[in-house]
């Protein structure tokens, strides 16, 4: 009886310990359009190191105040992105974004030019340095509230760039007074709104053209699979509501859910596997090797 037990033991601590094998490499990235160096984590599967195919990746941007290591470092399971990464066979790319840049290129400072960065610099980088799947097919972008708002943003700018787009809890209008938070919260970031921007326009989208709300009838016009959703506790509910009525309205196909949760790591922790299974659908129907 007790080989077995040995073999049985030896067997579960196997399991336990390889679980998952992907590895995380950290590059530092040279931003010709804001002259300096950023970083960004790349989340490796372990499929990767057996033979020489090509593999999608996935750019996933983190929210505001944070910075490029939250995705492995702040969801309560540290293993998330490398389980992800190695059961649907793609890298997970999580670039630097600044702490409140929202992910566009700023009129007003030079130094906060992030849809360059992600769109161009970061993907440029990325191509060369890993076998990847070259081409919109295989590429997506994702992220979490300003990250989220990040992402759709990019994607309806660069449609030739991403076989789809998600957000989870995205900021999807950065007017400040559509959001249920505390007043002093609010001008910070609309100040910080009013130095990247300049001063707003009036009415409920201060910034057409930088904003998703003021982006219904483009997304429609892009034709690209778009996934967002958003915890019914969470204090940009509204914001949401307002784009995917829109988009309803206009006849934009995309997927929009409302599920219990606020604006945390445990909800986003939750969202991501969904949204990477939405995802693994979009890349079967674009032929490209996923499980």
């Amino acid at each position: 009886m007790f080989l077995p037990r040995l073999v049985l033991l030896a067997s579960l601590c196997a399991l336990s310990f390889g679980a998952f094998s992907a590895t995380v490499d950290t590059l530092d990235i040279s931003s010709a359009s804001m002259n300096r160096t950023l970083r960004a984590a790349v989340v490796v599967p372990d499929a990767y190191r057996a033979g020489q195919q090509q593999f999608p990746v996935l750019y996933l941007l983190h929210g505001g105040t944070g910075n490029f290591r939250d995705w492995l470092s702040k969801t309560p399971d540290k293993t998330l992105l490398h389980r992800l990464a190695d059961q649907y066979k793609l890298i997970i790319v999580t670039p630097e974004g600044d702490p409140t840049s929202y992910y566009f290129d700023s009129p007003q400072v030079k130094t906060s030019q992030f849809e360059t960065f992600i769109s161009r610099e970061l993907v440029d980088r990325i191509d060369k340095a890993y076998r990847t799947v070259r081409d919109r097919k295989g590429r997506l972008i994702a992220g979490l509230s300003m990250g989220g708002h990040g992402a759709m943003f990019i994607a309806s700018r660069h449609p030739d760039l991403y076989a789809a787009a998600g957000s989870m809890s995205g900021v999807m209008n950065i007017n400040t007074a559509t959001w249920k938070v505390p007043a002093e919260f609010a001008k910070s970031r609309a100040d910080n709104f009013t130095k990247l921007l300049g001063p707003p326009q009036t009415g409920d989208a201060p910034y057409p053209g930088y904003t998703m709300v003021t982006l219904a009838d483009k997304l429609k016009t892009n034709n690209l699979p778009l996934i967002f959703d958003i915890g019914v506790d969470d204090f940009l509910i509204e914001t949401n509501r307002d784009l995917h009525r829109q988009l309803l309205a206009n006849g934009t196909p995309h997927d929009y859910t409302e599920r219990p949760g606020a604006h945390t790591w445990e909800y986003w922790e939750n969202a991501l596997p969904y949204q990477l299974l939405f995802f693994s659908k979009i890349l079967k129907a674009n032929a490209v090797n996923v499980p």
